[in-house]
């Protein structure tokens, strides 16, 4: 199942705004979705950048956000666990949480906020990074959502 997710802050496709870069205040963007396909026990959210100059770099990693969750507000705080009991992993800067778009100069990067709905949450502890929070993930995505995010500098 496709998942809608969304931003406040750009339109699919769009610049993302520089308070939400690493040129800015590095604080997350605002995200919502709509519908949670039956049986959906979890949500999981990794952001990347597919055109960074050694690979794929991960900017953000949280997973076991509440089932009934619909939305992430602005800025959610890097810590490991969040007040409603979701864990946020470790990005390529080796920080917990989310760390905003910061490309070399040249064309723009694309940052890719992929969400999942789980059938379960995941058996992870704190600070997960995407590798492991991909292979926990096997077998239980029910469905996804994808938007995408341009920055340059």
């Amino acid at each position: 199942m496709t998942i809608q997710l969304s931003s406040t802050a750009f339109d699919e496709g769009q610049t993302i705004p520089k308070q939400h870069t690493g040129d800015g205040r590095n604080s997350s963007p605002p995200l919502r979705w709509q519908d949670a396909p039956a049986g959906t026990a979890s949500w999981a959210l990794i952001c990347e950048d597919p055109d960074a100059p050694r690979g794929t770099f991960t900017h953000w990693v949280l997973y076991n956000v509440p089932a009934t969750a619909r939305e992430l507000s602005e800025g959610v705080p890097p810590d490991t666990t969040l007040a409603d009991g979701a864990l946020q992993g470790v990005n390529d800067f080796g920080k917990v949480g989310y760390g905003g778009p910061a490309p070399p100069r040249g064309k723009p990067h694309r940052y890719l906020f992929k969400l999942f709905a789980l059938a379960r949450p995941l058996d992870l502890p704190p600070g997960a990074t995407k590798a492991q929070v991909l292979t926990a993930m096997k077998g239980q995505v029910l469905g996804e959502g994808l938007l995408m995010g341009t920055y340059a500098r």
